[in-house]
């Protein structure tokens, strides 16, 4: 199997991915990908959301660290109400 393939970006920026890399990395319409630049080098890596009993996970998690760190109910709604109006 062929680890490197070329394609071409059209007019409106699109990039076709390979049907064999699409393949075998299982991607389907709709995936996602995070890209980063640097230079002349771009990487795309295929992101896919968490499922809900990993969301759940992560929200136990992050209100864990908040508890331990002190933040507060109060705390939050401050940052959240700064960043709404852009300070």
């Amino acid at each position: 199997m062929k680890k490197l393939a070329t394609t071409k970006m059209s007019s409106k920026g699109q990039i076709v991915i390979p049907e064999e890399i699409r393949k075998r990395l299982g991607l389907e319409t709709g995936s996602q990908f995070i890209v980063v630049a640097e230079m002349d080098t771009v990487v795309m890596k295929a992101i896919s959301p968490p499922t809900i009993d990993e969301f759940d996970t992560l929200i136990v998690e992050a209100r864990r660290q908040a508890a331990e760190a002190g933040l507060t109910q109060n705390d939050l709604d401050s940052v959240i109400a700064d960043v709404r109006s852009g300070k």
